[in-house]
């Protein structure tokens, strides 16, 4: 039976995303660029909406025109044409002059602002009266006010949503560089685990690791492979291993990184060409028997075999190496500041990562925890998220405010 070697904690395992390099890139249409993460910096090449546009139905004026306008003193003014859309104006407006223009029309030379149509009469086909002021480039929009050509439209490592990709279609951006998807390939270990379509027998569990390991994954942006179930036979699963870091980016295996009977996982790491574990064991709960090694370029990790340890290991350590091959800046988990609705004792010397269900009351949150061991599923799926319960603390009190990260 191996022990574990120097337990590490998380900052320090965090701190050995660098040893690991980004992936290449690529270049794709912008209708295939959603979910991608951006591969280079760019620039604008052009003013966005790249004419003056109007934000109301009104009139196109100079804004100096309408000075003092109100419904006791309206100014009126000389109408010398109307905006068609999708062309640039014949007229220029001059002061006291006018030019009709829809929503989204092109100011004509001269006006810098528009008087919205509810606030003007129409005495005649040439003449308007103006019941009320603007001021300059009011109701309207500049040439470069979204975005101006030349300044950085967008930084690399920014995971393209639809607004990014709506801004890139609005500057004309046809093709995006972007990194290659990471592929992660992903093996579950053990005699007793059977595939999710198998009726198990007494003692056999069904293969839950690699469908919750793959959509964690997916949810990242990445590829996910499965290689299916190993028994507990050291030629099986090295040979696995061989093939799955041979046609991936970073392996995930689970289960058999425990202290105990099985070292399997270890054995087999360590049998890997270039092979280096950096990391045997973490100091968080649950999932404290993880492996992380270097094998050659690529992250491989020896993940516990318990759902939810799994699980929170992907999301709490995991998660930001694959981020980070992946190009992508620092994800942050969307956060929940709430109060403990019960006291919640931990030992010191590890970070105890609880599970927690979100409760409103009164406009304010309540994190309810959902106590259970690390092989219930069910857990996962009543939890909205986890509190950290700091490696130096012995506990939380009842009240205590909390950051939940939304799971």
């Amino acid at each position: 039976m191996k022990e574990f070697f120097d337990v590490l904690d998380i900052a320090s395992v965090l701190e050995m995303k660098d040893r690991f390099a980004t992936m290449g890139a690529e270049t794709v249409s912008l209708d295939r660029a959603q979910g991608r993460v951006l591969g280079a910096d760019i620039i604008a090449p052009v003013d966005i909406p790249g004419f003056n546009r109007a934000t109301m139905d009104g009139f196109a004026v100079q804004a100096a025109s309408t000075y003092g306008a109100s419904e006791s003193n309206p100014a009126y003014l000389e109408v010398v044409g109307s905006v068609t859309m999708g062309q640039r104006p014949d007229a220029a407006v001059g002061p006291g002059q006018a030019a009709r223009i829809a929503t989204g029309g092109m100011l004509p030379a001269g006006a810098d602002s528009v008087v919205m149509v509810e606030h003007a009469d129409s005495l005649d086909e040439a003449t308007i009266e103006v019941y009320r002021s603007v001021a300059p480039g009011q109701h309207m929009v500049a040439r470069d006010e979204d975005v101006a050509q030349g300044r950085l439209l967008l930084r690399k490592g920014r995971c393209l949503r639809a607004q990014e990709i709506g801004l890139l279609a609005a500057s004309g951006c046809r093709k995006i560089t972007v990194y290659r998807r990471p592929t992660v390939g992903i093996i579950s270990t053990g005699d007793e685990v059977v595939p999710m379509d198998a009726d198990p027998s007494p003692g056999q569990i069904r293969d839950i690791n690699t469908h919750t390991l793959a959509a964690l994954v997916q949810e990242a942006g990445a590829r996910a492979v499965a290689y299916g179930i190993v028994g507990d036979r050291y030629d099986d699963l090295l040979l696995t291993c061989k093939n799955a870091l041979q046609a991936s980016d970073m392996v995930l295996i689970s289960g058999g990184s425990s202290v105990g009977m099985r070292d399997l996982t270890l054995d087999a790491i360590e049998a890997l060409d270039r092979s280096r574990i950096l990391v045997h064991g973490i100091s968080i709960r649950p999932g404290k028997p993880t492996i992380l090694a270097q094998c050659g370029a690529k992250p491989f990790w020896g993940l516990p075999g318990h759902v939810t340890s799994a699980m929170v290991v992907f999301m709490v350590v995991v998660r930001p190496f694959l981020d980070h091959i992946a190009g992508r800046r620092s994800h942050s988990p969307n956060r929940i500041r709430a109060r403990l609705n019960r006291n919640l004792a931990s030992v010191q010397g590890r970070i105890d990562f609880v599970r927690v269900r979100l409760v409103e009351v009164d406009g304010d949150f309540n994190a309810e925890p959902i106590l259970g061991q690390s092989g219930l599923i069910h857990t996962m799926v009543e939890a909205d998220g986890l509190v950290a319960i700091d490696m130096n603390s012995e506990g939380l009190d009842q009240g205590a405010l909390v950051d939940v990260m939304i799971i």
